[in-house]
């Protein structure tokens, strides 16, 4: 059989796009932060030292950052309004590394009082002297249908996780600016430049953190040596779904169900350092399929919408039914559906979120 330059090199073509087609279905975060992991800096490297305030740190991915960058050698500012689960936190970060007591402050917060920021934020900056990285991780989630939810849990959401978040990044950015270096790290969501039911609060609240920052990172060109980075996961381990907001304010959400299938806190937190350690401006953290849904939402949204009106309508029957958040919703497993094609994954998406 002869063969051509030509054919050589179509067929090397369609090789490597086949390598590069199944290394995409294996990812779980987006391709550049994936390239800064392999080849960029260590965050070992570059956190070692740094002071970092953490707010939401007294769960999930807060605490989760806590104790990496603990064992980075990273000095903490733990903040949430639980004071005692901050000081369990300290504890555990100081038996997981070679921290010790007074290089962790905990700073209870509540991102809701706002008028307390200001004189929190200069106790966080006269304790070590100096602010490094601010992790805006505080917040929460939202289950529960447009038509059935109050006028008062929008405002809680958009408070909390929006209003809250600015409000603090305002008290430390200056600081940054006058010392010309510094890094805002602020943890939105895939929610936040996608759209599904159930979140129209909370997928709100972080479009607006979506925007914000990407407007502040172009008001700061002038600074270089301060870095905007939005982290946008996907389904995490954590208390999110437990925590979530329904239609009242006071009432629990009851229906969390397993969490067999969303990435662990730890590999989401080890992907979030290796962003903060090379200054990346955006993160996708997230497991398939719901990584290949954000590539979806961002280079195809006509496919998408028609995905979202069709697959949405499912899903609200679902949770009227009482069925979302389950692992058998709709009759198949996770396992049944991470190996189909590309239509399963998307479903997936929208009945296991």
């Amino acid at each position: 059989m002869d063969w051509s330059v030509s054919s050589v090199l179509c067929y090397a073509a369609g090789l490597c796009l086949l390598v590069q087609l199944v290394r995409f279905l294996c990812a779980d975060a987006d391709l550049t932060l994936l390239w800064a992991a392999a080849f960029g800096s260590k965050p070992k490297d570059k956190l070692c030292g740094k002071v970092v305030w953490i707010t939401g740190a007294s769960s999930g991915i807060g605490e989760e950052l806590a104790y990496q960058l603990a064992s980075l050698g990273a000095f903490l500012i733990l903040s949430a309004r639980r004071e005692g689960e901050l000081e369990r936190v300290k504890r555990s970060c100081v038996e997981r590394s070679r921290l010790q007591e007074k290089d962790i402050l905990v700073l209870p917060l509540d991102l809701m009082e706002r008028g307390s920021h200001e004189a929190i934020a200069k106790t966080a900056i006269r304790h070590f002297g100096h602010i490094d990285i601010l992790v805006n991780n505080g917040g929460r989630s939202q289950r529960s249908l447009c038509l059935d939810t109050r006028m008062e849990v929008y405002e809680a959401l958009m408070d909390l996780n929006f209003l809250g978040t600015i409000s603090l990044t305002k008290c430390v950015l200056p600081h940054m600016v006058q010392r010309g270096v510094g890094m805002v790290v602020t943890v939105s969501s895939v929610m936040g430049f996608a759209g599904a039911p159930l979140a129209t609060g909370y997928s709100a609240s972080k479009h607006a953190l979506q925007g914000f920052f990407n407007c502040l990172r172009t008001e700061l060109t002038e600074h270089p040596g301060i870095t905007i980075s939005t982290v946008c996961p996907g389904p995490v381990v954590s208390q999110v779904v437990g925590n979530a907001f329904t239609e009242d304010l006071g009432k629990p959400n009851s229906n969390v169900g397993d969490q067999e299938y969303k990435m662990s806190t730890s590999r989401c937190v080890h992907l979030m350092l290796v962003g903060m350690a090379n200054h990346l401006k955006e993160m996708w953290i997230s497991q398939q399929p719901f990584l290949l849904f954000c590539y979806l939402w961002q280079y195809a949204p006509t496919w998408a919408w028609a995905l979202t009106d069709w697959l949405g309508r499912k899903r609200v029957q679902n949770f009227r039914a009482g069925l979302v958040s389950g692992k058998h919703t709709v009759g198949v497993s996770y396992q049944d559906l991470k190996f189909k094609p590309f239509f399963s994954c998307v479903v997936f998406f929208y009945v296991f979120n």
